[in-house]
């Protein structure tokens, strides 16, 4: 019996030659925006703008405006702040990790991964900075520097410190990474510019960069260096944020599980984010042939087998509330479930659980609308894990007579609505003025990894 090997789905579509590739992303850079941009840019706007207001007013009569109580003293600022730094870890993966494992399939999406990464970011740190209450003299209280009023510093056996650390590295070798990768893409399009303007920016950006052999071999190098530092960062961020919970006493936190659980969630919705954006990029910047249904099939496989890991993190903290036998525990557990909150935590399930199974047929893989709702509801499914988490655990604690119910406010909703319009407005001006695919690296698999078209 012969048997026939299946030949893998070209990366590139339409025969695409070198020139094409650059064409076609530079083109996105140099012609003006498009109604659907310019669209987008306007709703980003709007966002900033109500968030802007509920941002300026929290500044001013302080966090007591949010639906915070003495019994439920985090909320809708931690939930957000773990959800954007989740969102944050797929670009890093999908950069750092697949680029040491030599997988061609990462070229197409990795710079907007990137992108995403690094605003994503941006929008956590809002939620810690606003939650100090007086921002413009927290870096004193976070940063051990000397201070005016006496010898004050800062608690470094806290995971909320761990975090301050942890994030910024990740924030600082992401955008290294991210920069130095787009650094032949500036010269490209520096040596492609026809105003003095433009020619000036991009020679700017581009450091000089010549094209010699020489170049080539230390941005290869310094690519395999920095991706080699952002792995264990990927482990390690999420890692150490579930210790803000894991380290404490209180039921529905202390356990041993957080760190894997969350860094899996990350994962999971992270690539969630990347699909939501990129099924958007492919059509509004014209991008088809470049970020095909293989790619989006792949992330759905990825989204897919993290999602089974989440499922067996749930059902691993109902066992281990049941085995313990202790008390609190296992009521944290049932409140969770049949609470006043139970909504949110079949919410959760239903998004978190259930519907990335639908990615077993190949059909679903590969169908653009309902992946694109499916990476939404992820993420949606993703929020309520982290608001289940944080607020069902808090509003009902070992006291009776302190338990308490939370209700989001106009400046709740206003701040989180914020960083959407900050997200997303920095990911337009990155897709309109940066190159939004790795040109440099999509070329070298170009002839392997591209579909051969007769002529």
């Amino acid at each position: 019996m012969q048997v026939t090997s299946s030949i893998r789905e070209p990366l590139i579509t339409n025969g695409k030659s070198y020139a094409d590739v650059t064409e076609d992303v530079c083109s996105v850079v140099e012609n003006p925006p498009g109604k659907l941009w310019l669209m987008g840019m306007a709703i980003s706007i709007a966002l900033l703008g109500i968030g802007g207001y509920a941002l300026a007013i929290t500044l001013w009569d302080g966090i007591g405006v949010w639906g915070l109580n003495k019994t439920v003293g985090w909320a809708w600022d931690i939930t957000n702040f773990v959800w954007w730094v989740g969102i944050g870890h797929a670009g890093t993966l999908i950069s750092a990790v697949l680029l040491l494992f030599r997988q061609k399939w990462r070229t197409g999406i990795n710079r907007a991964s990137e992108a995403m990464t690094i605003f994503a970011v941006i929008c956590a740190a809002q939620f810690p900075i606003i939650h100090m209450g007086r921002p413009w003299i927290g870096f004193l209280w976070v940063f051990p520097l000397p201070n005016t009023y006496g010898s004050l510093w800062v608690n470094f056996n806290s995971p909320l410190l761990w975090d301050v650390f942890a994030i910024s590295t990740y924030f600082t070798v992401s955008l290294v990474f991210w920069y130095i990768a787009m650094v032949p893409d500036f010269a490209t399009i520096r040596d492609r510019a026809k105003s003095k303007i433009s020619k000036f920016f991009y020679s700017a950006l581009s450091l000089g960069w010549t094209g010699g052999a020489k170049a080539w071999q230390r941005w290869e190098a310094i690519s395999l260096i920095l991706a080699g530092l952002a792995t264990p960062l990927v482990l390690s961020v999420h890692t150490i944020v579930s210790f803000d919970f894991a380290t404490s006493v209180i039921p529905g936190w202390h356990t041993t599980i957080f760190p894997p659980y969350f860094v899996a969630g990350a994962i999971f919705s992270g690539f969630a984010m990347v699909l939501t954006l990129l099924i958007i990029a492919r059509k509004v910047l014209g991008l088809e042939d470049y970020i095909t249904m293989y790619h989006i099939e792949l992330m759905n496989i990825i989204i897919l087998v993290t999602g089974s890991i989440v499922g067996v993190a749930y059902i691993t903290e109902l066992f281990m509330a049941w085995y313990s036998g202790v008390a609190p525990e296992q009521y944290a557990f049932y409140n969770r479930a049949t609470g006043p909150y139970w909504w949110a935590y079949w919410s959760m399930m239903t998004c978190n659980v259930i519907s990335p199974q639908l990615f077993w047929f190949k059909k679903i893989r590969r169908n653009i609308i309902i992946t694109f709702i499916l990476s939404i509801v992820v993420n949606i499914g993703m929020w309520f894990e982290r608001f289940v988490i944080i607020v069902t655990s808090l509003h009902r604690d070992f006291l009776p007579s302190s338990w308490a119910m939370f209700s989001a406010t106009f400046y709740d909703v206003g701040i989180y609505l914020f960083t959407f319009g900050l997200f997303f407005t920095l990911f337009l001006l990155f897709a309109k003025f940066f190159p939004v695919i790795n040109m440099a690296e999509l070329k070298t698999v170009l002839k392997s990894s591209s579909e051969k078209v007769d002529k």
